[in-house]
């Protein structure tokens, strides 16, 4: 018996398999984070974002099918790419998580549907999902703002201070952003006031039930990990406390709460997104 090339064969199988059997879907997704992961580690994180991208479209036959569809890139694919620390779904194409994706679909419904007038939209830290759709989409005019230098932005405003005129804009994208700041009464001050009169803001933020958590005393990263959920959260907030915060400062709210998951487009359950407007 050839003991070399019985073990060729099984190896020439595994590999086989691990590329493309679609029933062998964890290695795939491992070696895609592990790709990931090295480039965190030899380019500057300014420089990831263009190589990110490269590695989806390489490991994207490899989710060939038509199960499940994106709602931002409009690409139909086999299945998500699990994010096991987030419990969450990754577009294999354009990178969008379920969050991004259920925005879009409101984004859709509430921005596109006067064709008479260009709208003016803000979004802050915008993820590269939303940012490469909305930033080539010529129906709209797009500021895409940061002051970290981790997201793709044209704009540096600061969300406390915002320079730029009152009532400039028609909406407003205010996505995992105010649990980030400490002042953050100032920042809904400052988006009542460049919000234009029935323009909205899309809001969301981790909830946690009961009331607000937040200790201005917990300061390192360390803490603030354990005791928010992430180094830079100095919050979290309540659905009812953050809605008193952003009535106290005039806005009117539509709170939506979505129960239902959609399996097909990768949305979670229970998810609840803040409508603001003035």
């Amino acid at each position: 018996m050839n003991l070399v090339g019985t073990k060729q064969q099984k190896d020439y199988g595994r590999l086989s398999k691990l590329f493309f059997n679609k029933y062998y879907t964890k290695p795939i997704e491992m070696l895609y984070e592990r790709l990931k992961k090295i480039l965190y580690f030899v380019f500057p994180k300014k420089s990831i974002k263009k190589y990110k991208k490269q590695i989806r479209k390489l490991f994207f036959p490899f989710f060939k099918g038509s199960k499940h569809a994106c709602t931002i890139c409009q690409k139909n694919f086999s299945r998500f790419i699990m994010i096991n620390y987030q419990d969450d779904k990754l577009c294999p194409y354009c990178g969008s998580i379920s969050r991004d994706r259920r925005l879009f679909l409101l984004i859709q419904e509430e921005i596109y549907l006067n064709k008479d007038r260009k709208p003016v939209i803000l979004d802050f830290s915008p993820s590269d999902s939303i940012f490469d759709k909305l930033s080539k989409d010529n129906r709209i005019e797009y500021y895409a703002s940061d002051l970290s230098g981790n997201f793709n932005a044209d704009y540096h405003y600061d969300l406390t201070n915002v320079n730029c005129e009152d009532n400039k804009f028609d909406f407003i994208i205010c996505f995992h952003i105010l649990e980030h700041i400490v002042e953050d009464k100032k920042a809904i001050s400052e988006l009542y006031r460049i919000i234009k009169p029935n323009g909205i803001i899309f809001i969301q933020t981790p909830f946690k039930d009961g009331d607000i958590y937040e200790d201005y005393t917990i300061v390192s990263p360390q803490e603030r990990l354990m005791h928010f959920g992430q180094e830079d959260h100095v919050r979290v907030y309540s659905v009812q406390t953050l809605a008193e915060r952003l009535a106290s400062s005039g806005f009117k709210l539509d709170i939506k709460k979505f129960k239902d998951g959609n399996d097909f487009n990768g949305l979670r359950e229970n998810e609840i997104i803040i409508l603001a407007s003035k």
